[in-house]
């Protein structure tokens, strides 16, 4: 008991640190360590002689020999089950050298009990309420003996108060990813695919159209086999009611999202309750990083109310403030309730905002171009506000409805973001002749600009996914034509950046023409590709209106709205032909109008399931959401190869729980 490996071994029992000593180390530990020891091992026993002492540093075999005696299967006293490292059970070593399941001996001194219950020795240090690291966390390995010969890694320890200026990200090493570029196999990244749709064939060489659709169908190339480093902060809540199975899942969520990110990826965390704080700085995921990541977001307790307005400030403000970028940068968002602080006046509700979502722009992050990804955990979130933040920063809205989803969720998102293949795509309109006007953009959560005169327009696309594609509807007026067979009506071009290459592409620009015969004939058919299109967005826009009436309390009306709109899905050509996006879109508008049954349905997952829905269809991403339909046609319009990917490496991924999420159950079509 007199000697310092003891106590060390005593200190990594506590989390204090976790330093493994190796053979040809210094005889005294380094400072990062010796500062978090407890007073009594950084000073010689009563007994001992400092000759003891130093050689009780020295040999790593010692401490080895200590662990694996401790590891031997014994009981613990307190409920007499069998306790052995590396079952999955939170193993705490007191002061006096007994140990115990660490949630026994929580459940000892929750009332202040500082005795053993073995030996009545008297504790200066007792465990502090969180439950030990995730077994799944524990994939994470912490760096060989060989990778550790020549460093040391300790516990992740940052100051208590935070720096003025988030200027503290870890320096990016150019030369990583230019050893990244170079793995490629040295093709060039194929560019976007740009195609164009008209509404049909052939218009009559005298007659007219006001309201003339054509498709602009995009689709980006797949993913190269060097992909786009990530820059992503992640904004928890840890608020009272994350306690318990929820802090838990969420734990064991970030587990994977760490596990899966890269070295030239850079994590932060942020969480907040009543207050927010910072858990460390971006720093690059390398063996290292990772470890340390686990180490703080395993150290988390829910408590405190929730502020989320200042959750995404300081989330924001890591990006605002980092001196170096990587390629792509994203926010995700996470939160189970209602924020508890912004609403009564703590960020400026002078502005006249009210609880539906107008005053959204106080959470947003100002002055970055960073979507937040946000995520709505259980029934009362507030999931009006998180569908407005998102929807303002260019992100997703995601509903939570199930525990077991989180993690999920967060893969299907992530396998995005690590797989960018195009970076601020915009797409150019131009009028073919000066009798044709551009009348108007459907273009959903995008943002689409015409000029003045209805000459041209653009549509702001932003980043996509390999593989994501997008489809836009452009309305034009058609002339009469005399004596031509074929009218130019638009010239189509769109330009990007490789992230990889940081080059700019341009493609080569798209003639939208069609047909002028004097007759048409039955052949002339409506394009399945651009009624599929109109059917979309047209769901959308009777989302959006019967949601408007159930927040009027007119439940019967939106429920009205649904069913009618379902009617003319049904008999359009694209459902008539069998699509399987409008036989998705009629099973989910199905299901709204369920959890539309009544006020305390809305209130608990209706409201929540429509705006993510809402999400998905308008911005053309895959969102998480509660979905008791078969969403495998749905899933597959929106989801990439990466996402499912990722969602695959999820169910592998270790759990408490055997049974897959709801989610993942819809990643895969149901075999027949």
């Amino acid at each position: 008991m007199g000697s310092k490996w003891r106590k060390v071994k005593m200190a990594l029992g506590s989390n204090f640190c976790v330093y493994v000593p190796t053979a040809d180390s210094d005889v005294s530990p380094p400072p990062s360590v010796a500062g978090l020891l407890p007073p009594a091992a950084e000073q010689p026993t009563s007994g001992g002689s400092p000759a003891t002492s130093r050689r009780s540093w020295s040999p790593a075999l010692r401490l080895s020999r200590s662990l694996s005696r401790s590891s031997s299967s014994k009981k613990c006293t307190i409920c007499l089950a069998s306790m052995k490292r590396g079952e999955g059970e939170a193993i705490f070593t007191a002061e006096c050298a007994h140990s115990f399941h660490f949630q026994c001996i929580v459940t000892h001194v929750k009332h202040g009990n500082r005795t053993c219950p073995v030996c009545r020795a008297k504790w200066k240090q007792i465990p502090q309420g969180s439950t030990g690291l995730d077994p799944a966390m524990a994939l994470i390995r912490p760096p060989t003996r060989r990778q550790t010969s020549n460093r040391h890694v300790s516990a992740v320890v940052y100051p208590a108060n935070e720096p003025a200026v988030f200027n503290d990200d870890e320096v990016l090493d150019v030369q990583t990813l230019k050893r990244n570029d170079s793995t490629s196999d040295g093709s060039c990244l194929k560019k976007v695919l740009l195609e164009t749709y008209t509404e049909v064939a052939a218009v009559p060489r005298l007659s007219t159209a006001d309201d003339f659709t054509v498709l602009i169908h995009l689709k980006a190339p797949v993913s190269a086999s060097a992909r786009t480093p990530v820059d992503l902060v992640t904004v928890l809540d840890i608020s009272g009611s994350m306690a318990g199975t929820k802090m838990a899942l969420l734990k064991r969520a970030m587990g994977f999202v760490i596990q899966n990110l890269g070295p030239t990826d850079r994590l932060s965390v942020i969480v907040f309750s009543s207050t927010a704080r910072r858990l460390f700085p971006l720093r690059k995921m390398t063996d290292e990083g990772k470890q340390h990541a686990v180490q703080a977001v395993n150290s988390l307790m829910a408590n405190g109310g929730t502020n989320i307005a200042e959750g995404l400030r300081k989330g924001g403000k890591v990006m605002k403030d980092r001196r170096e970028k990587n390629p792509v940068a994203s926010i995700i968002l996470l939160s189970d309730g209602q924020d508890t602080y912004t609403a009564s006046g703590g960020w400026g509700t002078s502005s006249g905002g009210d609880r539906n979502g107008s005053n959204h722009q106080l959470f947003v992050p100002q002055g970055i171009d960073v979507p937040v990804h946000a995520f709505g955990f259980g029934a009362d979130h507030d999931a009006t506000l998180m569908h407005s933040i998102s929807e303002t920063s260019g992100g997703t809205f995601s509903f939570i409805e199930t525990e077991s989803v989180i993690q999920d969720a967060f893969a299907q998102c992530i396998g995005g973001l690590l797989s960018v293949v195009v970076k601020g795509l915009q797409v150019i309109i131009e009028s073919a002749s000066p009798t044709i006007r551009v009348q108007s953009l459907k273009t959903g959560s995008y943002k689409g600009h015409l000029t003045p005169d209805r000459k041209s327009g653009c549509i702001d696309v932003g980043d996509l996914y390999a593989d994501e594609e997008r489809d836009f509807l452009v309305s034009v007026n058609v002339p009469k034509e005399t004596d031509c067979d074929k009218t130019l009506l638009l010239k189509v071009h769109c330009s990007y950046t490789d992230p990889m290459a940081e080059e700019t592409v341009k493609l080569v620009s798209e003639n939208v023409t069609i047909e002028r015969p004097k007759k048409v004939g039955k052949e002339n058919v409506v394009s399945v590709e651009v009624d599929r299109q109109k059917n979309r967005l047209q769901s959308a826009e009777a989302m959006i209106e019967a949601r408007t009436a159930a927040e009027e309390g007119d439940l019967k009306r939106a429920v009205s709205i649904l069913e009618n709109f379902r009617k003319v899905l049904s008999g359009s050509v694209a459902a008539r032909s069998g699509d399987r996006l409008c036989m998705a879109l009629d099973a989910e508008l199905k299901e709204m109008q369920e959890r539309m049954a009544s006020r305390h349905a809305y209130e608990h997952s209706g409201r929540a399931y429509m705006l993510s829905g809402l999400s998905s269809h308008t911005w053309q991403r895959a969102t998480a959401r509660g979905d008791s339909t078969d969403g495998s046609s749905l899933v597959q319009a929106y989801q990439t190869p990466s996402m499912t990917e990722m969602l695959t490496r999820s169910q592998a991924f270790p759990s408490h729980q055997p049974a897959r999420s709801l989610l993942a159950s819809q990643t895969q079509p149901r075999r027949k």
